[in-house]
């Protein structure tokens, strides 16, 4: 096991307001039911921000929790990492907003695309950041407002998302020894060759938004579901193994499971292959749908206000997403 040598100082989230349940879609024209939705994939309700509400303005909530559980002002930031598939807009990234709205003068500020994964990519790289001396204290931000590129004529598709932000600082650990708090082992991959079974295929550069871009909707998510449920599937339990072995620990070491929120049956099959029992898996994706990037700092805000996440207590992050991108880590808090 290394010496840790970040931790997590404080965490936060960021929630619009507006809940949209499984029944609110009968009034949208879309052809489903509250019982085919939840049993195909446990989701009850998702937040859906506002037109107001942006990828911003729902980090920015977020981090100001997140500075303030642990005691950092705006111009002790020295980075701003924000992972989202939802930017505000596409020059400038949204982390610069980010950064104006905070005041956080001193830090360099970027976003990172890595869909679902992207909160344990930020994380990952704010480690690296100040294991090399870069940083001392790394903001670490993934938000989505993923109701801004869901079709909502594609019922595969819109009831499975929502909106929302998540935060964690990131510190340099001091002292010394393995029992002591922070990042244990991290992990990640991505295989680009599958790329198209969860994209948006046009709006971008190669693609620009044209005419047929907007007929042909394809500027929305569009998914192969049973494909992505195989890959989501295996790519999680390898991830699961690579960070309990890079922690030189096993599923029996760890406190509580923290799985990216997309379907409660790839976290059920997750857990299983972990060999860590449901009752030591967080979920709640019935509540917030999946919120790509935001899902894992969501939860583990929610854990650290419930004091099930406290001194001592030993995570595994795991998550997979578009791209196809996969990451995990383990973290004593």
């Amino acid at each position: 096991m290394k010496r840790p040598l970040a931790y997590v100082a404080g965490t936060g989230r960021g929630i619009p307001a507006k809940v949209m349940t499984n029944h609110d879609f009968a009034a949208l024209g879309i052809e489903t039911s509250h019982d085919w939705i939840v049993e195909r994939t446990g989701i009850v309700e998702r937040h859906i921000a506002e037109p107001g509400e942006t990828t911003a303005h729902m980090s920015a909530e977020a981090a100001r929790t997140a500075m303030q559980r642990a005691g950092v002002t705006a111009g002790e930031l020295d980075a701003i990492v924000l992972s989202t598939a939802t930017p505000d807009r596409l020059l400038p990234s949204t982390a610069v907003d980010l950064q104006a709205m905070l005041g956080a003068t001193r830090a360099a500020a970027f976003d990172l695309s890595a869909a679902c994964s992207g909160f344990l990519y930020g994380m990952t790289i704010g480690e690296g950041m100040i294991a090399t001396g870069v940083a001392e204290t790394v903001l670490v931000i993934g938000a989505e407002k993923m109701s801004s590129i869901v079709d909502w004529q594609d019922r595969a598709t819109c009831v499975l998302f929502g909106d929302g932000a998540g935060a964690a600082i990131l510190r340099r650990t001091k002292g010394s020894g393995n029992q002591q708090r922070g990042i244990l082992s991290t992990f990640m991959r991505s295989d680009g060759t599958l790329a198209e079974l969860l994209w948006r295929p046009g709006g971008g550069a190669k693609q620009p938004f044209c005419q047929d871009v907007l007929d042909e909707r394809s500027f929305y998510v569009k998914m192969a579901g049973r494909e992505v449920f195989k890959s989501a599937v295996r790519s999680m339990a390898e991830a699961c193994d690579r960070a309990l072995d890079g922690a030189k620990l096993t599923g029996n070491d760890i406190d509580i499971l923290i799985p990216h929120q997309a379907n409660v049956r790839i976290i059920e099959a997750t857990a299983k292959h972990a060999s860590i029992p449901m009752d030591k898996v967080y979920v709640n994706v019935d509540r917030y749908g999946n919120t790509s990037s935001a899902s894992i700092p969501i939860a583990l805000d929610e854990l650290v206000e419930q004091g099930t996440v406290r001194e001592g207590t030993t995570a595994l992050l795991v998550a997979f997403g578009a791209g196809f991108t996969w990451a995990s880590m383990v973290i004593r808090f």
